[in-house]
């Protein structure tokens, strides 16, 4: 939006009984642009008078962006469609490819100071990525009760709480499930991963599995190789 449009909103809020970093916040600018826009307008003394023009404000502006935010659920649905109608039936292929992608992003791979030690790990915090990866893993002869499956979150949640939401959402034995590992709470770090909908990350490992290791970085490499030899146009 141009900045003559916004100094216009500003002027309405402000007229309307709102306060500078109410203003900077509607509007998505800096206190001090908003401030330098209104400070030619003092508030409303009388705090009833005010107040009701603050409430006339916020349902002008959810009137105007009300069709606006219809239509990008309605785009971002659409989009969805999409997506969902490029899967079908999922193939041993499919899930070898998956699976190999999923744990070379977010596993726990070897290092030239540290040995592969057959262990197969995974953690993240986005049940339906671990639900892809453990059907993976089944695909390859891996049950559900013989990986192991640990939450890792901070001191200020419930582990326990936790381990029962993934074993749900995973669909897994909570026996399964080692004891937790908690992470030191510092208060003056900002973190928006808490409140009831936070329920830490997920370890989830298959042990003595060397050479599914070894497989899934053969595909990786062969994945490297064949979209290598696609982007310079030679034959695969």
């Amino acid at each position: 939006m141009a900045k003559p449009e916004l100094r216009e909103q500003a002027v309405v809020l402000r007229q309307a009984g709102c306060s500078v970093p109410d203003i900077a916040s509607r509007l998505g600018v800096a206190r001090s642009t908003a401030f330098q826009w209104v400070r030619h307008i003092p508030l409303d003394s009388d705090v009833g008078a005010a107040e009701r023009r603050r409430a006339h404000s916020r349902a002008m502006t959810d009137a105007r962006w009300g069709t606006h935010r219809v239509q990008t659920a309605q785009r971002r649905q659409g989009a969805r469609d999409v997506g969902q109608a490029v899967v079908e039936e999922l193939t041993e292929r499919d899930l070898a490819l998956l699976g190999a992608v999923i744990f070379w992003c977010e596993g726990t791979k070897e290092k030239p100071w540290r040995a592969n030690d057959g262990r197969v790990t995974i953690t993240n915090t986005d049940p339906r990525l671990l639900r892809i990866f453990i059907r993976f893993l089944e695909s390859v002869g891996v049950s559900r009760s013989e990986l192991s499956y640990r939450v890792s979150i901070h001191e200020t949640a419930d582990p326990d709480e936790a381990a029962r939401w993934w074993a749900a959402e995973l669909d897994v034995p909570l026996e399964c499930f080692r004891k937790a590992t908690m992470k030191r709470h510092r208060p003056t770090s900002t973190r928006h991963n808490q409140g009831e909908g936070y329920h830490g990350c997920l370890v989830v490992t298959a042990r003595r599995r060397r050479e599914l290791y070894w497989r899934i970085e053969g595909i990786i490499d062969e994945l490297d190789r064949r979209t290598g030899a696609a982007s310079a146009g030679e034959p695969r």
